[in-house]
Parts: C-alpha cells; sequence; structure tokens
C-alpha cells in the first residue's frame, strides 16, 4: 500500500513536471505567425508514416540507419511493458498481465529483451563514434557544450535503463524458483538463462532488493527522461510526427511569393494591371522576411524544435564544405534558442524587455533590444547557395532554406542592406530589369 501511494505521488509529480515543460514548448512554438496549411492531405499522412514513423530518409546512411532503428523500436515496444509497470505500481501487484496472457507475455517481453539487447550495442556504438572517433559532422562549433553532452546525456540515460530491465527481469527469473505464489512463471528469451547466471547465488532478500531497485530503476529512468525531453534535441522522438506532417508540400526550390515586390516589378516593366488604383506614397512600407521569431512562421518554429541535431544539413552544404561560415543546422539551432529566450522572458512578466510598461508583456509588447542577428551573422546568410541540399538531407523534412531566405529578405528588402558585391546587380535589376549592367536597350534586338 505505501509503495502505490509512493508510485502516485511521484507518478504524478513527474507528469505534472513534464506537462509544464511541453507547455513550454507549445507556447514559444506560438510565438511565430500563423501560415496556411494547404495540400492533399493523404500525401500528409503519407509522409508522416514513411519519414516520422518509417525513418525513410535516415535509410540514405544504412549503418547509422540500422542502429538507430534498433533504438527506436525497443524504445516503442518497451512502452508495452510500461503499462504494466504503471498497473503494477499504481494497484500493488506484479506483473499484471503475466497470468491472463501467457505464452503471448512471454513473446512479448522476450521481443522487449531481444531488442533490449540490440538496443544496448547500438547505444555503445553510438557513443564510441560521438566521442571517440572524429566524424566531422558531430564536431562543429556549434556542437560544442550543451549540445555535446545532451547526445551524451541521452545514451548514458537508455543504458542505465537498460541495465534495469535486466537487473528487473534476471532477478525476477530466479524468484520464480523461491517464491512462485507473487513471482509468476516466465520462459523469457535473455533473461531466463542470464538471470540465474549472474543472480543465481544470491539469498532470496537480495534478489528481492535488487528486483525493485531494477523496478524502480526503470520508472524512474522512464520519468526522468520525460521530464528532460523539452530541453533536449531528443524531442524530436515527438514532434518528428507533427513535423512532417505539417511539412510544406511545394516543390524544393519554390520560394514564397511578395505580391508587392511582384507588383511593384510588373510596374517597372510596363506590365501592371492599368486600372490598380494609385499606390499610397504616404503608407507604411511592409515589412520583408524576417528578423526575430515573431515574423518567422509557427512551421519554422516546430522545425527548430523536431531538429534531431545529426547534421546530415551541414555535412551535404557545398558552402561549409568549402569552409563558409555557413551551418545550416546553426541556424534551426540558433531560431529554437532564441524562441527560448523571448518565452523566457515573456513567461517571468520582465518588464523591461516591454514596448509599453503599462501593458501585460506578451508577443505583441516585446521588445528586448534583441533579434536573431544577435544569434546568426551576415556572413552566414550571404555563404547560402540555395541549393537545398540541407532540405534534401533532413531525416525529418526541416526547412532550413526557408529560414535562410527569410532573414536574407529582411535585411535586403527591408533594411536596404547586404553585401556590397551584390548592389550592382540590384540597381541593374532595379533601372534596366536586368541582370547585367550594359549600355544597349534591353529590347534592341527586337528592333534590328
Amino acid at each position: 500500500m505505501i509503495q502505490s501511494i509512493i508510485f502516485i505521488l511521484v507518478a504524478a509529480a513527474a507528469l505534472g513536471y513534464a506537462f509544464f515543460g511541453f507547455r513550454k514548448v507549445y507556447q514559444n512554438i506560438q510565438l511565430g505567425k500563423a501560415e496556411a496549411v494547404t495540400g492533399p492531405t493523404a500525401e500528409r499522412w503519407k509522409n508522416m508514416a514513411l519519414v516520422a514513423f518509417g525513418q525513410k530518409k535516415m535509410f540514405k546512411r544504412l549503418i547509422p540507419a540500422i542502429l538507430h532503428f534498433l533504438l527506436y523500436v525497443a524504445f516503442v515496444f518497451t512502452q508495452i511493458e510500461l503499462i504494466e509497470i504503471f498497473i503494477d505500481g499504481i494497484f500493488g501487484v506484479h506483473r499484471f498481465f503475466a497470468s491472463g496472457l501467457g505464452v503471448v507475455y512471454n513473446l512479448i517481453i522476450s521481443t522487449i529483451e531481444i531488442l533490449s539487447v540490440l538496443a544496448f550495442v547500438a547505444t555503445f556504438i553510438f557513443l564510441v563514434r560521438r566521442n571517440l572517433l572524429f566524424i566531422p559532422r558531430f564536431n562543429k562549433p556549434e556542437m560544442a557544450g550543451w549540445p555535446k553532452l545532451d547526445a551524451n546525456l541521452i545514451l548514458i540515460f537508455e543504458i542505465i535503463l537498460l541495465l534495469c530491465i535486466f537487473t528487473m527481469n534476471g532477478t525476477d527469473e530466479v524468484l520464480q524458483g523461491m517464491d512462485p505464489a507473487h513471482y509468476p512463471d516466465t520462459n523469457l528469451a535473455v533473461t531466463s538463462w542470464l538471470g540465474p547466471a549472474i543472480f543465481g547465488g544470491l539469498s532470496e532478500g537480495t534478489l528481492k532488493i535488487l528486483e525493485r531497485v531494477g523496478w524502480w530503476g526503470h520508472i524512474l529512468m522512464v520519468f526522468v527522461f520525460l521530464g528532460y525531453l523539452p530541453k533536449s534535441k531528443h524531442l524530436h522522438i515527438l514532434l518528428a510526427f507533427p513535423n512532417t506532417w505539417f511539412a510544406r508540400l511545394k516543390p524544393k526550390g519554390t520560394l514564397e511569393n511578395m505580391p508587392e515586390i511582384m507588383n511593384e516589378v510588373k510596374s517597372m516593366m510596363g506590365l501592371g494591371d492599368p486600372d490598380a488604383p494609385e499606390p499610397d506614397l504616404n503608407a507604411e512600407l511592409p515589412e520583408f522576411g524576417a528578423n526575430d521569431v515573431f515574423e518567422m512562421s509557427k512551421l519554422d518554429l516546430l522545425g527548430a524544435y523536431s531538429c534531431t541535431e545529426c547534421g546530415r544539413c551541414t555535412a551535404v552544404c557545398p558552402a561549409n564544405i568549402t569552409g563558409k561560415a555557413l551551418s545550416p543546422r546553426k541556424i534551426v539551432m540558433n531560431l529554437r534558442d532564441r524562441s527560448e529566450e523571448i518565452g523566457e522572458k515573456i513567461r517571468a512578466g520582465d518588464v523591461a524587455c516591454a514596448k509599453d510598461p503599462e501593458q501585460p508583456l506578451t508577443a505583441e509588447n516585446f521588445d528586448d533590444g534583441r533579434n536573431l542577428w544577435d544569434y546568426i551573422t551576415r556572413e552566414e546568410i550571404h555563404a547560402c547557395t540555395t541549393c537545398n541540399a540541407c532540405v534534401e538531407a533532413c531525416p525529418v523534412l526541416i526547412n532550413p532554406l526557408e529560414m535562410i531566405m527569410k532573414l536574407r529578405r529582411h535585411e535586403i528588402l527591408t533594411e536596404a542592406a547586404g553585401p556590397q558585391d551584390w548592389l550592382p546587380l540590384f540597381n541593374s535589376i532595379e533601372n534596366q530589369q536586368r541582370a547585367w549592367s550594359v549600355s544597349t536597350s534591353r529590347t534592341a534586338w527586337t528592333e534590328e
């Protein structure tokens, strides 16, 4: 009875803490602008099934894909056992489903054990790859500090969780012969021989303590992982599904149209609507692109929080490969970091960040004197060739190019700034409607 009460209290505290963490993530994503979600729903479900659930794009690199798939499948199947642990914890019973399911129960738990062994091997290999093998995409500047620690922590959590599972099941197998009334008979694929081999010489009291250590260790690591998830790149375990569903379905390379610019260009070229009303020269100029989170789309922010930080986008970026400052992964990470900063300041009610101190601090009333340019340099976005390699490489359909183009548009169209090397091109297009500045008329060839 006491253990059930403790379990309920711990579970309630852990789930409550996780809820507030996930709510913060949701609030941060809501800081962006709404964007219409268009296109066939069937294609969105297909994207989610193949890319998020089936991990289709991961298999462009076979070995890491197989290792990741083993971890993923083990994670999914372990949730079945987690249901039983919750029932056991709440009602003070032991292996609730064992007697009712019989052979089916043995098959399910045996499958989990086999997958757990494979996941243990995969986790160890991932630790070696990240810390002993110098794989360039894991050692870029943006991965220093917390991102590297974050990647290692989750692997360490996974190892502890797996050790707890095998301790729980292994001691349980031995205890079945000592106390069959309390420990239902099972015949599991791994611990039926591993348990007696490791724990066979221990006393019944010691075995019961170790079984409880394994049981509590398992569920506590689940709770730790759940509370840690909103602060980690491993949030993609959940957000990959909505991100792939909401992903833009337009063809790669299609840029968002800006009607104001299009109409201005048409007018310059004599292609405008003659019946259109004259523009109001005193009207406030529109803002183009984005220089902060608020001008980015909610889909961009969802993508930023779905980022796995795998670095596949940066590994294929021609600008990064040739030594330029641009790293698409860093742009995505910076967008997430900035949204975190804004979200925390709004939730704290910091009046120093309010445009109008007399009004509540909200997204509309927020100005802390900072923006995305405090995270991202101009040199980075200038280096982008808009080749879409990063978009193609992302395993969860994030679009770093969309974010880069919005920053670039704001700099050039709203700030009237940009690299000096680009100005002759812009001036030529504006004055002569062509890229190259030459003295002859553009339509001269039609007069010959």
